[in-house]
């Protein structure tokens, strides 16, 4: 692990630095356009400008790097990143940042291939578990960081932009100053939508109903805080504690899931986050007096309500029952398939995880407008529970079955086909690079 680290610290530290200010620049421009009264349509429309971007360039960079390199690709995107930060805060118009955020998705996916690919050049059979496991728990605690620094100034104030830009500037630093030589990209292949489903019916409407449910989350998260009137502190914290609570829970989730039948396990966590997404709109937005309590019951939840612990008690157990489905959902893609295939199935599953997150803030604002900043959890709840009913319906057409070379895998959110060679179970022949390393 030590000599793991110490070849690929540079790597390591100028993701790391990217993804804190990742995590950071979504949520403050959510928080932003609801101080700035932007309408919460043009809100859901700016976030999803950014998962188009996302989508787009996950199809073009690939071409793009196998042309004109690694190295160039990453400082052309990682400027324009910084670049798109900044025309935020000079122009402030809701049609501006919705270029500003599909400009930040396509650079951001740019960056993320790059690495990727880099930290497979560096991997070997021995130790690409081990890179996984790295970049996920920096994924995680960057993520996190970056929602903690929605403290360091006023959104409302210029600042906390130029610190967005700072950072995704300083992220260049290391990986340009690398040693090791970019690696040759391969592009990866990817088994058709109509294949996927004909594999696994359930992963692939999972999969897409996921697509709805994780961009929701993490980009009207801000948003429905400050229309929640909860201070910066207060969305800050919460959203620090969905981070953590999906990171913690993907590894008994996935325990779970290798030692008993996997769509019994999917079904279970999305009927868990369909209760959860009840509690959560309860715990902010009914009144003791409308529950039939005793007086001293009354005066306790109210009390509690107050302090809004129960919303955080159950926001963060959502969040632990619903991010872990997208490694679910790979992992049970993977139980029909020989281990070769896992990383095109998993490029497949990408696409349709992509369909549906470009559209997911935008529809789900509707339901904020319509039924006030609640309904982002009726959204959710909505998604958790089509993957409850299609689970079980599936589970009466289909027997269990067992995959030797596949067990799950935790996977951030934002991977790319790239990183997902990195799993240990994918069947990528990393052998000619031993020597290497």
């Amino acid at each position: 692990m030590g000599k793991l680290i110490k070849n690929s610290w540079a790597l390591f530290l100028g993701y790391g630095i990217l993804i804190v200010a990742h995590g950071l620049q979504g949520n403050l421009l959510g928080l932003r356009a609801v101080l700035e009264n932007f309408n919460i349509i043009a809100t859901g429309a700016l976030m999803s400008g950014y998962f188009v971007g996302y989508f787009v360039g996950a199809n073009v960079v690939p071409d793009l790097v196998g042309k004109v390199g690694h190295i160039r690709v990453f400082a052309a995107f990682a400027s324009t990143a910084s670049l798109s930060i900044l025309l935020h805060s000079i122009i402030v118009d809701p049609y501006v940042w919705i270029l500003g955020r599909f400009i930040t998705g396509f650079s951001i996916i740019s960056i993320f291939v790059v690495v990727e690919s880099w930290l497979n050049d560096r991997a070997t059979n021995r130790t690409r578990g081990k890179v996984l496991s790295i970049y996920m728990i920096i994924t995680f605690v960057g993520i996190g960081l970056g929602t903690l620094l929605l403290n360091f100034n006023n959104p409302k104030n210029y600042e906390p932009f130029i610190l967005v830009s700072l950072l995704l500037s300083i992220a260049l630093v290391p990986i340009l100053l690398t040693k090791r030589k970019p690696p040759t990209f391969k592009k990866t292949s990817r088994i058709k939508i109509k294949e996927l489903y004909n594999i696994s019916p359930l992963a692939t409407f999972s999969m897409f109903c996921v697509g709805f449910i994780h961009p929701a989350i993490f980009t009207m998260g801000a948003v429905y805080g400050a229309l929640m009137n909860f201070s910066v502190l207060e969305i800050s914290l919460y959203l620090f504690l969905i981070t953590l609570s999906g990171a913690i829970f993907q590894w008994p989730i996935g325990y779970l899931s290798d030692r008993f039948d996997r769509r019994i396990i999917l079904v279970i966590t999305a009927l868990f986050g369909s209760i959860l997404t009840v509690l959560c709109f309860f715990s902010v937005s009914v009144s003791p007096d409308f529950i039939n309590l005793s007086t001293d019951w009354k005066t306790i939840l109210q009390h509690v309500s107050n302090h809004r612990l129960l919303f955080y008690i159950f926001i963060s157990l959502y969040a632990g029952m619903s991010l872990p489905l997208f490694s679910l959902n790979l992992a049970y893609v993977n139980d029909f398939l020989p281990k070769e295939k896992f990383v095109s199935a998993g490029a497949g599953m990408q696409i349709i995880f992509g369909i549906s997150a470009m559209s997911a803030p935008f529809v789900c604002s509707f339901f904020m407008k319509y039924f006030g900043p609640n309904g982002i959890f009726i959204f959710l709840f909505i998604f958790q529970t089509l993957i409850f009913a299609f689970g079980i319906f599936r589970m009466t057409r289909r027997s269990t079955e067992e995959n030797p070379d596949n067990t799950f895998t935790p996977m951030p959110r934002n991977i790319t086909p790239l990183g997902m060679e990195l799993d240990p179970d994918a069947g990528v022949d990393l052998s000619n690079k031993e020597n290497k390393n």
